[in-house]
């Protein structure tokens, strides 16, 4: 899930464009058919906006369009250009699609009667679309854009400023809805960011290779050529047998890996493998800083 190995600026960009927009119908669906019909109040702009509806009797998507439209401005007026073209995309698609699935596929019940399954959804489906934004560096706006001005204008703690957020309503839940829905809303809020991180966590996981051997150029040769990855290579020796060894250092996809293995297991079989897991690589044809 990573656009940095493509050279291409416009291609990029489309690559770039098509995940956000992929993203935000995720979050899109697990916002409006299993977090505003069951009234949990977990995450942001659409957290709150199932109590506001119940107060107001204003719809959860309309309170959504019109507050993310509403934050959009005030981005304009206290970032200027540092609100970025990704998260304007993503808040105008996100309420945008809110308001039309309100008028193509009206709810006013949840789908099934087990809300612990529609809670899972309900954490699940935002959890994967933010985190495939956070991993392109965009945002579906909303309280984000909040974040992003107290971190220009203010020295103000801003997980500390969401979190107050998330969880003012969380309390106005138990208080508006009932207990009931008041603990799903926290278990929501609880699971939430373990999800995103989870989710960003598998998706930029990769495999570190220590590749101990004898005669290092096939494997080197199939690395560079048939896997479109550099390596490392170092002398080494043996503590027991004192033998010179090459040591061979490299990174790679999990796809990637497995290739790779079963290439070191036909020409050298005797080579002894470290693999170990990392979801963050820096460096050319990975993340960059």
């Amino acid at each position: 899930m990573s656009t940095s190995q493509i050279e291409n600026p416009q291609m990029k960009k489309f690559v770039e464009y098509g995940f956000i927009t992929i993203s935000i119908w995720i979050m899109v669906i697990g916002v409006y058919f299993f977090k505003f019909p069951n009234h949990f109040s977990f995450g942001g702009v659409t957290g709150l906006s199932p109590v506001v509806s119940r107060l107001t009797g204003w719809s959860a998507s309309s309170f959504t369009f019109w507050v993310n439209m509403a934050l959009l401005v005030l981005g304009f007026l206290f970032l200027g250009r540092d609100v970025g073209l990704k998260t304007v995309y993503a808040s105008v698609l996100m309420s945008f699609s809110l308001t039309a699935l309100e008028r193509i596929c009206p709810l006013d019940q949840p789908l099934t009667d087990q809300p612990l399954l529609e809670l899972i959804f309900a954490i699940f489906c935002p959890g994967v679309g933010s985190a495939v934004l956070f991993n392109i560096n965009a945002s579906s706006g909303g309280t984000d854009i909040i974040a992003m001005i107290l971190q220009k204008h203010t020295s103000m703690n801003i997980g500390t400023a969401l979190l107050v957020v998330d969880i003012a309503s969380v309390v106005l839940a138990f208080f508006v809805f009932g207990p009931t829905t008041g603990l799903f809303s926290l278990l929501g809020l609880m699971a939430k960011s373990f999800v995103i991180d989870g989710v960003i966590e598998n998706m930029n996981l990769c495999k570190c290779f220590n590749i101990i051997c004898d005669d290092p150029d096939p494997i080197c040769e199939f690395i560079i050529h048939d896997l479109n990855r550099s390596a490392t290579i170092y002398k080494a020796q043996g503590a027991f047998s004192h033998h010179s060894k090459t040591v061979i250092m490299t990174t790679m996809k999990r796809g990637q890996a497995m290739r790779l293995r079963t290439y070191i297991k036909k020409v050298e079989p005797s080579a002894f493998i470290l693999i170990s897991n990392s979801s963050e690589i820096i460096g050319k044809g990975f993340l960059t800083i």
